[in-house]
């Protein structure tokens, strides 16, 4: 592993990030205004990659978008987890009440309370309840920062393993040497580098390949195994994976069998139950490019092509990077050399 220490500074353009094709237009009353360039990838359960868009095989951090491939780290570790906890663990949820009672049972099923949760206080991510927290003074709190779930459940792993709780973070940690050999197993990459997420959980690199071929192995898991069994969670409980009106969370469950995680800085994977996985990794990380590419992927493999309710859904999520003019819609975002 290589844990970017000691390394020299990467100078302007070094990335091969830099180098990533445009993949998605701003457009304002038919005029191209802006464009997102960016690494996107559908993989099929042979091996093959149907698209295979910009640096596919660089490293990248997925960010919250790997999640679901910790969660099965701490289902491997012996973490008693399932249903709406275990669909929160893989979770950047949005702080609702049910988020933060979540997490806390979670931390109560193994005799630890909200104080043993190391990951960065915070207020909720949803932006009402955001804003009434700010009026009525409330400071921010670990329970209520999106990751709360994926730490709870972290905490868990550790207690069922017999492994120190007070250091989980550290990537020399067992839960974390665990989660370094998950991923890799998963997604068939080496981990690039180990660097440190927004929450103080270790991030991994890897690539875009190698996570949209892990949602595949995962979505279309045998029931009963930890992938299985993380995948079931978050196509039963989408709401905790997310949150309400969230677009993962409509995604999940729009889609019969598919599973999926967003990610800071532009990150989607998603994947379906016949194998195919898909990632998409907009590289200004501008968000409002990534959902519009991701569905456009959907539609290439099949995806709401006999099924108008999910087609449906799919224009639906387009529809929210609207552009707008005086208040009117005058364009938005379309994926650019996709279909």
């Amino acid at each position: 592993m290589n844990g970017g220490q000691g390394t020299r500074p990467a100078r302007p353009g070094d990335s091969p990030l830099a180098g990533a094709p445009v993949v998605a237009e701003v457009v304002r009353n038919g005029f191209v205004e802006s464009v997102h360039h960016g690494i996107v990838v559908a993989t099929a359960p042979g091996g093959s990659a149907p698209v295979a868009i910009g640096p596919v095989d660089a490293p990248v951090l997925p960010r919250s978008s790997l999640k679901p491939l910790q969660a099965v780290a701490m289902l491997r570790a012996g973490a008693d987890l399932s249903g709406e906890l275990l669909a929160l663990a893989c979770a950047s949820h949005s702080g609702e009440d049910v988020h933060q009672e979540g997490a806390l049972a979670i931390l109560r099923s193994v005799g630890l309370g909200e104080e043993a949760l190391q990951n960065t206080p915070d207020r909720p991510l949803e932006d009402d309840l955001r804003d009434r927290w700010y009026a009525e003074g409330r400071p921010p709190t670990s329970l209520a920062q999106n990751c709360s779930g994926k730490h709870a459940g972290m905490l868990a792993a550790c207690v069922a393993a017999g492994w120190d709780t007070g250091t989980y973070r550290d990537p020399h940690h067992p839960l974390q040497q665990l989660v370094v050999e998950t991923v890799e197993e998963l997604t068939g990459d080496r981990v690039g580098a180990v660097t440190v997420d927004g929450c103080g959980a270790p991030a991994l690199a890897v690539s875009t390949r190698g996570l949209a071929r892990a949602f595949g192995r995962i979505a279309s898991a045998v029931p009963g195994t930890p992938e299985g069994r993380v995948a079931d969670a978050i196509r039963a409980h989408p709401r905790h994976l997310g949150g309400t009106g969230r677009d993962v969370t409509l995604l999940v469950d729009g889609v019969a069998g598919l599973i999926a995680k967003d990610g800071a800085e532009s990150v989607y994977a998603v994947g379906l139950a016949d194998g195919h996985g898909v990632a998409v990794k907009i590289t200004d990380g501008a968000e409002r490019a990534r959902v519009v590419v991701t569905t456009a992927v959907l539609r290439r493999l099949g995806v709401g092509r006999d099924e108008a309710r999910v087609a449906a859904l799919l224009d639906e999520l387009d529809a929210r990077a609207a552009v707008r003019g005086h208040g009117e819609v005058v364009g938005g975002v379309r994926a650019a050399g996709i279909s």
